[in-house]
């Protein structure tokens, strides 16, 4: 860990769980990190938390068989995607979602892929902004679509409309 960044960047534990839901609540989700952390058991992803001071204060997965959506796939095949990035309201702003991101570049190239991909909704300019500055490009618009199941069991379809953006990690700024 850098002295001068207290942030560090780490696959979750197990243990990990109740922290994350009494610290980053998954709001309307609440097995969202569970959910998460089962499919990193499983081998098809890796769930990134990133904490400072004993606390997660930010997440993100790396999903290993790709965007689930057809658009993307038609275009992008099965390259990993990288998503649910989110970082702390209060501490947005401080590098934390970029260190998220370097991270799981990072676990793409040791797997010697070339390539990774997320998703940016179309009403999150701010985040757009940050892939960009990244080396993202964008490849093909798609709509996310994901359910979920709320405390009192009743589920929920929800739609967002989206960019799949792509970066090539063997490119010499990568």
């Amino acid at each position: 860990m850098d002295p001068a960044d207290p942030t560090e960047i780490r696959p979750c534990r197990a243990a990990d769980l109740s922290l994350l839901d009494r610290h980053l609540p998954a709001p309307g989700a609440p097995a969202r990190h569970a959910d998460r952390f089962a499919r990193q058991q499983a081998g098809a992803g890796t769930y990134l938390l990133a904490w400072r001071d004993g606390l997660p204060v930010g997440h993100g997965q790396v999903r290993w068989d790709g965007c689930a959506a057809p658009e993307v796939r038609a275009v992008a095949g099965e390259c990993p995607e990288f998503n649910g990035l989110d970082v702390r309201a209060d501490l947005r702003g401080q590098g934390i979602g970029t260190a998220l991101i370097h991270a799981a570049e990072e676990l793409a190239r040791e797997r010697g892929l070339s390539l990774l991909g997320l998703g940016v909704g179309h009403g999150n300019p701010r985040a757009a902004a940050l892939y960009a500055r990244l080396g993202y490009t964008p490849v093909v618009a798609y709509t996310d679509r994901w359910s979920w199941t709320d405390a009192d069991g009743h589920p929920h379809d929800e739609a967002d409309p989206c960019t799949f953006l792509v970066r090539d990690l063997t490119a010499p700024d990568a």
